[in-house]
């Protein structure tokens, strides 16, 4: 597939060359409308050049500060580890270039309000990297949800990782290139397993329900932890009023396991979410009450990361919405993450609004 370009096309750096970007960002890139690689940026210069070679970028750079000063670059994508996105998103925003950054956005509530502040200072485009926002089956339940189903009752949805994940995903992945001179935080960021967790595959769920129900009020936590797995409970208060009940469980002893149900109005949404490298778009059954029938989009596109870097071009180039996560969403979503958490040593209710702090 070659790039498409109807505009001059949005011109790119990509900080940090490991799986991320490997499995994800770097062909999306390569693939997507109106956007060029110019630049990748990584501290060991063998996964630099290695991947900037590969995927035809123009340059190469091992010190970040060196690829901001390029200005033939209009925006980079931030694929560090989850410590290191709100220190590199600010410093480019300092430096004129707009931000599409992984997910999480942060890990603490303070330093994604201080982002916040500088996003709005500055005038420029952030976007958070939650791609299930760009999954054509699910966005056709926020359709339904926005447009036809009237008053909502209740969300439920779960996200169940699976001890069998990384059989499934090594069969359809290539390996992963390792660098010897990469950056990492201090300490082992697997260490807490609960902030880990949250952070990696809580912030998914936590961004799927605010997609789909709207902002979130508070949250009531039980967490159990057994044989080594961990299952939060969380039920949360919408800001609409609707009911919800969010099941994050890392691993069970299963395929994977996530979806969830939608009862409104005027019909339901009932959805089966597939592990996202398998880029196979969700399969959503939406129920109209008005006719008795069942409907499912096919979405043949299944390639949710490019779909997502070429919507943040469309809001860089044209003025577009924003139909990613905006750093407003990314600043609820860790509200909401740190509240499951404080609800969870509790055991009470917790208002967005009252947190403050890390996961």
């Amino acid at each position: 597939m070659q790039v498409k370009y109807d505009l001059d096309p949005l011109r790119i750096g990509i900080l940090g060359c490991g799986p991320i970007s490997q499995f994800a960002h770097l062909e999306a890139v390569q693939k997507g409308r109106n956007v060029a690689l110019v630049a990748v940026c990584d501290r060991d210069e063998g996964l630099a050049s290695t991947f900037g070679n590969f995927y035809g970028g123009e340059k190469t750079y091992t010190e970040y500060d060196k690829m901001l000063a390029d200005d033939s670059i209009d925006a980079v994508i931030i694929a560090t580890s989850d410590a290191f996105h709100v220190p590199a998103a600010r410093r480019a925003l300092a430096a004129g270039k707009h931000v599409f950054c992984e997910k999480p956005i942060g890990i603490s509530v303070d330093e994604v309000e201080e982002l916040r502040s500088d996003v709005e200072k500055t005038g420029k485009v952030l976007q958070v990297g939650h791609m299930l926002r760009f999954d054509p089956g699910i966005q056709s339940a926020h359709d339904f949800v926005k447009d036809e189903m009237g008053q909502m009752m209740a969300l439920k949805a779960w996200y169940c990782d699976s001890t069998h994940r990384y059989t499934n995903t090594d069969a359809i992945q290539p390996m992963p290139h390792t660098g010897t001179n990469t950056l990492r935080p201090e300490g082992d960021q697997k260490a807490d397993k609960q902030r880990y967790y949250m952070l990696a595959h809580g912030s998914h769920l936590v961004d799927l329900a605010r997609y789909l129900a709207g902002p979130i009020r508070s949250v009531q936590t039980r967490l159990l932890e057994r044989y080594g797995s961990m299952c939060w409970f969380v039920d949360v208060d919408f800001e609409s009023g609707a009911l919800g009940h969010l099941d994050l469980t890392l691993q069970v002893r299963m395929d994977w396991h996530e979806g969830f149900q939608i009862y409104g109005e005027h019909g339901s949404a009932v959805a089966k979410i597939f592990n996202p490298w398998y880029y196979r778009s969700s399969e959503v059954d939406i129920f109209r009450e008005a006719n008795g029938s069942y409907h499912r989009v096919l979405g043949a596109d299944g390639h949710f990361y490019r779909r997502q870097i070429e919507a943040f071009a469309d809001v860089v180039q044209t003025g577009a919405p924003m139909t990613g996560a905006s750093i407003a969403d990314g600043v609820a979503s860790m509200r909401a993450m740190v509240a499951i958490r404080e609800s969870a040593q509790s055991g009470k209710p917790v208002d967005l609004a009252s947190v403050s702090g890390p996961v």
